[in-house]
């Protein structure tokens, strides 16, 4: 009988972690039937950022691909991961919705729920633990692993007691970052088993490099669960490799019981799978100590990267990781777990990309600052929050209880599209791409984003340039490698290239600019922005973006006066919502664009004088 139970990830969690959640349901189901014979005590494969990829870039529907994951894994568990009252979307849902989710989930497929709260707030999660009960499903209750002044191993095992006293199944402790140490597992895990009779699950990514040896030490300390994920998807920003943590446990007291040879058959079949996802890769998801001060969590990075680089900003990363701890203490130490971490981390992207810190301050942290996400951890920047919302109330009770039932509102929202309560689940949870998505897969036009064939990374084509070549320039040879590079549009593009072994940033400027004048009314000139004939900014009425996004709602129109401060756009980057302002009083004499429009920096979207 195995003594060690092993979760395996490599559905989710892994390719989350490594190829920002790009992996389609046609690259899994060929493998479930031998994933299905290991024997793993269950297999993740749904929630987190799955559901929102599914949607937005892949293009299915995942509610279908949950459906077809049951079929092919008849005698496994599977596993979710559900945000408590976030579910998979990024704001509180009511009540009514949270329990519909939650027994759909179930309906169609969900045996394990790992339910957590970023703030650590359990009044967020008790509804759902109650809807997963109620089901007759696992409900594993989570502790959001961190560190900071008001973190510890007392708040810890409160937290634990809590779970066991909501009804919890299993107790699992989500070192999502990366943090745990060895000394740190150990002193944890034996606290734990000491204040609660549940099994203790252990939950780490292998960023620091730690994770391996915490697991180690966490078993001998009596974790009777580990996550891990298969090699092909493993270390770095992901999880310890399934194989190494088997292999290293075998012949022990603490033994999983798993063949080593026929989990190797998985890693063999989903290296070759990994390929395809080349143009997904990110040079930020190895082994990173410097998470141990950062924390930013194995699933954020490498959309973190993706996003600095269509922003023309990727040689700002440096940046952007050490301005996180920043918002972080000023935001009262939250764990950096999505929400939280989205929230934490595009508000440092603003901080370095605007010049200015919170000179624009995203709508979630906001609304975080007003307690609608719950209960701070620590005390909140007072400055920072006043600077934000000014006197407005902050909010103590469970941020739910403000919520009036929306399902009967949602149903009638989305009638014409949905044509299931969970296509009405859907639209919850992304209301703007889900209408979209509705209506393309209600057509039969849904496209996925394309993969682009590995000939454009690696040769030289008629249709490819190459990405590794030598220049000689004045006698002396260079060796270059393209690395990356931004998105500016066809005016101006960063590249970032490799000269010699050294990283280099290399800005290329199209010669055939073309000239607009439209709305100008003094009779400048300026090159048109990208792709869209919108102008540059020019003086300081010009509203611009700091970051690629796509624009949410338009507040003003021409002729509207305006007072500086007035917001103006809101714009989604990055999974957040940010609200632009008006720099300056005056009157809008332009707005260039409409809801639904992607934006990029150093675009004129609204001009005032």
């Amino acid at each position: 009988m195995a003594k060690t139970l092993i979760s395996e990830l490599v559905l989710r969690d892994g390719h989350q972690s490594l190829i920002a959640t790009r992996m389609r349901t046609d690259d899994m189901l060929p493998i479930c039937s031998k994933l299905d014979s290991i024997g793993f005590w269950s297999v993740e494969a749904w929630g987190g950022a799955t559901f929102d990829a599914c949607v937005r870039f892949l293009k299915e529907d995942p509610w279908e691909r949950l459906k077809k994951l049951r079929k092919a894994l008849p005698n496994s568990r599977i596993q979710m991961l559900l945000r408590g009252q976030n579910l998979l979307g990024y704001r509180h849902y009511s009540d009514d919705v949270v329990r519909a989710f939650v027994k759909k989930s179930a309906d169609n497929g969900i045996d394990v729920f790992r339910v957590f709260d970023a703030m650590n707030d359990l009044r967020n999660i008790r509804v759902s633990v109650e809807a997963v009960k109620k089901s007759g499903k696992h409900a594993e209750g989570c502790i959001s692993y961190t560190t900071s002044p008001v973190h510890g191993i007392p708040r810890f095992v409160e937290l634990a007691r809590e779970l066991e006293a909501m009804g919890c199944d299993t107790i699992c402790v989500k070192d999502m970052a990366g943090l745990l140490t060895p000394h740190a597992t150990t002193e944890l895990v034996k606290a734990l088993r000491a204040a609660v009779s549940l099994p203790i699950h252990l939950h780490s990514h292998a960023t620091s490099g730690l994770s391996g040896m915490c697991f180690l030490k966490g078993v001998e300390a009596g974790a009777t669960m580990l996550d891990t994920c298969n090699s092909s998807f493993g270390e770095g920003a992901s999880h310890s490799s399934t194989e190494s943590i088997v292999a290293a446990l075998q012949g022990t007291p603490y033994d999983t019981g798993l063949n080593l040879a026929a989990i190797q058959e998985l890693t063999a079949y989903f290296y070759e799978v990994r390929q395809k996802y080349w143009q997904f890769e990110s040079a930020f998801t190895g082994v990173d100590t410097r998470v141990l001060v950062n924390q930013v969590p194995g699933g954020m990075i490498s959309n973190l990267s993706n996003q600095l680089k269509e922003s023309g900003a990727l040689n700002r990363m440096n940046e952007v990781l050490a301005e996180i701890p920043r918002v972080r203490e000023d935001l009262g130490y939250p764990p950096l777990v999505t929400p939280t971490s989205q929230i934490v981390g595009t508000q440092a992207v603003m901080n370095i990309l605007t010049g200015a810190r919170y000179k624009s301050v995203t709508n979630e942290v906001k609304n975080y600052l007003l307690g609608h996400y719950g209960k701070a951890p620590g005390k909140v920047n007072e400055q920072v929050r006043k600077l934000a919302v000014g006197d407005a109330e902050v909010i103590t009770c469970r941020p739910a209880d403000l919520l009036e039932d929306e399902m009967n509102k949602l149903k009638i929202k989305c009638e014409n599209l949905a044509k299931s309560e969970e296509d009405v689940l859907t639209y919850a949870m992304f209301p703007d791409i889900a209408i979209t998505f509705l209506q393309e897969r209600n057509a039969n036009t849904l496209t996925p984003e394309p993969l682009l064939p590995k000939e454009a990374a690696t040769t030289s084509s008629e249709r490819y340039a190459p990405n590794e070549f030598k220049v000689t320039l004045h006698g002396e040879t260079f060796h270059i490698k393209l690395t990356g590079s931004g998105y500016r549009g066809e005016v101006e593009r960063p590249f970032y290239v490799s000269v010699d072994g050294i990283s280099e940033e290399v800005m290329v400027e199209t010669l055939n600019e073309i000239e607009v004048s439209e709305g100008m009314g003094n009779g400048r000139k300026k090159p048109a922005a990208p792709g869209a004939g919108r102008p540059r900014p020019s003086h300081e009425g010009c509203i611009a973006t700091a970051m690629p996004g796509t624009i949410v709602e338009v507040k003003v129109k021409v002729g509207d006066k305006v007072e500086a401060g007035d917001g103006v756009l809101v714009i989604e980057a990055m999974k957040m919502e940010n609200e632009i302002q008006a720099p300056i009083d005056g009157v809008v004499i332009s707005v260039h664009v409409k809801k639904g429009d992607s934006v990029a920096p150093d675009e004129t979207l609204v001009e005032i004088q």
